[in-house]
């Protein structure tokens, strides 16, 4: 018979392993790019996103929406096809990915991390 802690353990577990580590992701070369961003997602465990770079779509990793939001970032901000410049990283392993540090909107810059 299994313990509440196990299953406990196992129930955190399993989400931990479907995420991806930030170790993923190459900081030694910081990429920017910038776009309209499409397929904005505003959930948790972070936002995400896609934007056209090199005339291929990439996934773009955001951060959690209360950081977000705490840091003056709004969906309203980058959603419906708006301009914005991102500063992030992209995968080691060459997947069309990146995880984002900071957003600059207009003349506003958010630091994500």
């Amino acid at each position: 018979m299994l313990r509440y802690s196990t299953l406990a353990a196992l129930a955190i577990a399993v989400p931990a392993a479907a995420h991806h580590g930030w170790s993923s992701y190459d900081e030694s070369k910081p990429l920017t790019t910038t776009g309209p961003l499409t397929n904005v997602t505003w959930g948790n465990p972070h936002g995400a996103a896609q934007v056209v770079r090199n005339k291929k779509p990439w996934a773009v990793v955001l951060a959690p929406v209360a950081r977000m939001e705490a840091r003056g970032l709004s969906l309203a901000m980058i959603d419906k096809g708006q301009k914005v410049t991102l500063v992030g990283y992209a995968r080691r392993d060459g997947a069309a990915e990146m995880r984002i540090e900071r957003v600059i909107v207009g003349d506003k810059t958010v630091e994500l991390r």
